[in-house]
């Protein structure tokens, strides 16, 4: 029988350090219910020592997830830990990933730790861990630029005091595929207690080789657990995608030779829901999950697929979910045919007054569109969602007048903090205007850093996906809209950033935070 390869995600905790994909905790459970349709094996759901914030979302997930394995990230320190294993108790199967740094580099400067004491704190959080919890994951942080003699006395250490699988990270990207895996391969060499855990990859894609590494530390090292996110997200150039491990894997059985519990026919569906949840549009060119990854311009190539898809496709787009894009749902359709398709995509709304608010959005938005697609009923189910969580800011309506040769105004009513507010400007254009209204009255004083519109859907009359990045005091977030209006939908966008931006939970990044 095969072995199995281990799929650890860690969309909710390594790629929500993005610049912006900051997520709410109704957004981290939508995402982690998903990921356990997807099934993959291990849930990294946040770093609870982070925020009150990130402990809620944590043990929210622990609480409601029963198929995955659940982790909390910690520094090597007894608070830390603490907070994990108090955050993941509700859950049916928990981990503990504890890190601390390992390279020369990170000790002096970041930690200012010799190697005795790193070592010293490396084991003393394993031993703290492992007396609380079963399953301990230890991570060497920048291992692959560690002293490779210091990495192995640290890691036989903390196999030793319980760690169940070891992480040897390339934190910043640095590592190219035969070195990556040959370094796994000295390691598990040279360490006598090497055969007793399970060897995990975690890969950053600063030189664009994270999917490349991870699988060759696979094949050259051994490793039999691969971290990664839903479309690469994560900090700087992201992490090892998901879907492209997955399906490489899975279509390269004849190579790899190992078993996936994955269910790739979520992984689109997984794919959209991240997208829309965290602003960050998947570019059309994307491997598996881009919406050019099955597209054919080439006659040549047309001619070929129409005959025998195995021409040029390796993969068939149904198998990763690509066939069900769009519901049958119009201004006919009923509130149980709603409902059901709120079920099939994951969603689970908190009490029927809310189920029936995103009814009525539902009608609304059929009343002005023909075809409703499944990203529609995710984008009505966030601002559903927005409305009811005590947002600060929250749309009403807008007018906008666009004429050549005249300066466009815009006229926008929202509500701040439950008041209702009119505002209006004139602007370089519609957008602008709208957006300069906003701003005008709230004064946040905020810097627009990204503006960038999407369709949903493939038509003239799809809805617009608008995400706003703004920047502050060293802060950066990300809002969302969707409307049919894009007008409209960069005003929706701008307001969810403030919200975010207003937020009064700061949250603290683990790599950086002391």
């Amino acid at each position: 029988m095969a072995e199995k390869l281990i799929i650890f995600d860690t969309t909710l905790r390594d790629g929500e350090q993005s610049p912006g994909a900051s997520m709410t905790r109704e957004e981290k459970l939508r995402i982690a219910k998903q990921l356990e349709k997807l099934k993959v094996d291990v849930i990294e759901a946040g770093f609870p020592a982070a925020s009150k914030g990130d402990f809620e979302a944590v043990k929210s997930i622990a609480t409601v997830i029963k198929d995955s394995i659940v982790c909390g990230l910690s520094r090597a320190n007894d608070r830390d830990i603490q907070q994990a294993i108090e955050a993941l108790k509700p859950a049916k199967q928990a981990r503990i990933h504890t890190f601390i740094a390992t390279s020369p580099l990170h000790m002096e400067k970041k930690l200012r730790m010799s190697p005795d004491q790193v070592y010293e704190q490396a084991k003393l959080a394993v031993r703290y861990a492992r007396n609380q919890v079963a399953d301990v994951e230890f991570s060497p942080e920048d291992g692959y630029r560690s002293d490779i003699d210091f990495l192995c006395r640290v890691l036989e250490a903390v196999i030793k005091e319980g760690a169940s699988t070891l992480n040897i990270p390339d934190t910043v990207g640095y590592a190219v595929p035969e070195l990556y895996g040959e370094f796994f391969k000295t390691l598990r060499t040279r360490i006598p207690n090497s055969d007793k855990v399970i060897w995990s990859a975690h890969c950053h894609n600063d030189l664009g080789m994270a999917v490349a590494n991870s699988l060759a530390a696979v094949t050259i090292g051994g490793a039999r657990q691969i971290e990664c996110t839903i479309n690469g997200l994560g900090e700087r150039a992201g992490n090892c995608a998901l879907e492209e491990v997955v399906m490489a894997v899975r279509t390269r059985k004849d190579y790899f030779k190992l078993e996936l519990g994955i269910d790739p026919s979520q992984i689109v569906p997984a794919s959209r829901m991240v997208s829309q949840i965290t602003g960050f549009v998947v570019q059309p060119n994307k491997a598996v999950v881009g919406a050019n990854a099955f597209a054919h311009a080439s006659g040549i190539h047309q001619d070929g697929v129409l005959k025998a898809r195995e021409t040029y496709e390796i993969m068939r787009a149904q198998d990763v979910g690509w066939t069900a894009n769009k519901i049958v749902l119009g201004k006919l359709s009923g509130r149980n045919a709603f409902k059901q398709r709120l079920q099939e995509l994951g969603i689970t709304l908190e009490s029927e007054a809310e189920v029936n608010e995103a009814f009525l959005k539902f009608k609304e938005l059929a009343d002005r569109k023909s075809e409703i697609y499944d990203e529609d009923i995710l984008a009505l189910v966030d601002e559903t969602e927005d409305d009811n969580h005590g947002e600060m800011f929250k749309f009403i309506a807008l007018t906008h007048k666009s004429e050549t040769g005249e300066r466009p105004h815009a006229l926008i009513v929202f509500k701040q903090s439950g008041k209702e507010i009119t505002a209006d400007s004139h602007g370089n254009g519609s957008v602008d205007a709208s957006l300069k209204a906003i701003e005008n009255h709230v004064k946040s004083g905020a810097e627009m850093v990204l503006y960038s519109v999407n369709a949903i859907s493939g038509s003239t009359e799809s809805q617009g996906e608008v995400t706003v990045r703004l920047t502050k005091g060293g802060r950066i977030v990300n809002g969302t809209g969707a409307d049919p209006d894009i007008i409209v939908a960069s005003a929706k966008a701008y307001l969810s950033a403030l919200n975010k931006l207003f937020a009064a939970e700061q949250k603290l990044n683990p790599q950086t935070s002391a």
